[in-house]
């Protein structure tokens, strides 16, 4: 029989340990938990803060939550006063210290995280497991197919809410931007499993709400999206963009996204409905190039465009993102949720730099050599 056990706090990571919070954010995490701490003692509330009180504590279940999106959430949710429960495999910490983050306040949120220990493909075990517990809420933030989340479901019958981390990759390419949660979307896309679970759980009557982020950023962050960037201001190496540049795209910042999942949860105007979540302003290329810059306090780069179909990289991939225009609107969210992103690009990279990158930690190495392939070149477009 599967049984929850009590997490006891990991020992922090060294180099997060001598150095003092980011000026840029006070959230050992994010400004907003002061606010809503605020909240629970009926003071005055900044606009937008969330309504929570003590009544409205839930027994939750995250999927996943030991990395990125799940450390900020599952902080949130804890300060809320709700009992979070996190499904993992157990083979990383079920807790870390957050950059920034003051010893009081890491030993307080581990103290009363939860672990349920098990895969989420073994099924049987899946839907036992969540009978026996019984949850009222389920965060889904690791979800991939469709048929994962049918054990889930079935486990759990009188299930109030199933909050599903989604993505906006899953819209079909477009030339008319930006993307609306009512646009075509691409059963072909390779997140056609995070579409397939969507159409799941309109299908299975639940009340479900699902988000769908565009590209994420912020401090541990595991995919190379500002770290890709940042590794070559620091070794002060050219930065190369794939043709002119002005390509745009999007980021929203990991806190603002673990805020819209806060404000989804038990929000009547969120049943059964999908919300894009990102950043309010769209960057090029370039622009993204020169605000990582910024962000870090570095000059201002060197930026050379190059043809990416005159050159073989193999399997390897020569910039972290999409070669194409590709944002979406977040007005449905900031008018139906009321969501204000906290950051702009700008102060959320200095965010992320700050509380991370800055601090010599990164989760992968740096690796130039489809730069030097490209710089080696005399292949590259003039400016």
């Amino acid at each position: 029989m599967a049984r929850l056990v009590a997490v006891q706090p990991q020992q922090r990571h060294p180099s997060f340990s001598l150095l003092p919070p980011s000026s840029l954010s006070d959230f050992n995490g994010t400004r907003l938990l002061h606010s809503q701490l605020q909240c629970k003692r009926r003071v005055s509330q900044p606009k937008g803060a969330l309504q929570v009180t003590a009544s409205s504590a839930k027994k939750i279940l995250i999927m996943g939550g030991t990395r990125f999106i799940g450390l900020f959430l599952s902080r949130l949710l804890v300060k809320e006063g709700h009992q979070v429960t996190l499904f993992t495999r157990g083979k990383a910490p079920i807790t870390q210290q957050l950059p920034g983050e003051s010893d009081k306040d890491y030993t307080d949120f581990a103290s009363k995280i939860l672990h349920l220990k098990g895969d989420r493909k073994d099924y049987e075990f899946v839907k036992s497991s969540l009978s026996a517990e019984g949850f009222d809420v389920v965060y889904d933030i690791n979800g991939r197919e469709a048929e994962e989340v049918v054990p889930i479901l079935e486990g759990l019958p009188k299930l109030e809410q199933y909050i599903y981390c989604s993505s906006a990759g899953v819209y079909l390419k477009s030339d008319q931007l930006p993307h609306f949660e009512t646009d075509a979307v691409d059963p072909k896309s390779r997140h056609k499993g995070k579409l397939e679970t969507e159409s799941l759980l309109e299908s299975k009557g639940v009340n479900w709400t699902s988000i769908r982020p565009v590209y994420i950023y912020g401090p541990l962050n595991y995919n190379p999206v500002e770290e890709w960037f940042f590794h070559r201001l620091k070794a002060g190496r050219p930065i190369p963009v794939p043709n002119s540049g002005i390509q745009i795209t999007q980021l929203g910042h990991v806190k603002d996204l673990a805020t819209a999942f806060i404000k989804v949860l038990g929000n009547e105007k969120a049943s059964k409905e999908v919300f894009n979540i990102s950043g309010e302003k769209y960057v090029t290329f370039d622009g993204l190039a020169k605000a990582c810059a910024k962000a870090g306090g570095f000059p201002e780069p060197e930026i050379v465009h190059y043809n990416p179909k005159e050159f073989d990289f193999g399997k390897k991939k020569a910039f972290p993102f999409r070669d194409q225009h590709f944002f979406a609107s977040v007005d449905k969210a900031k008018s139906v949720l009321g969501l204000k992103p906290e950051f702009d690009l700008v102060e959320g990279l200095a965010d992320s730099y700050n509380l991370d990158f800055g601090r010599g930690t990164f989760r992968k190495e740096a690796d130039f050599s489809t730069d030097d392939i490209i710089l080696g070149k005399s292949l590259i477009l003039q400016s």
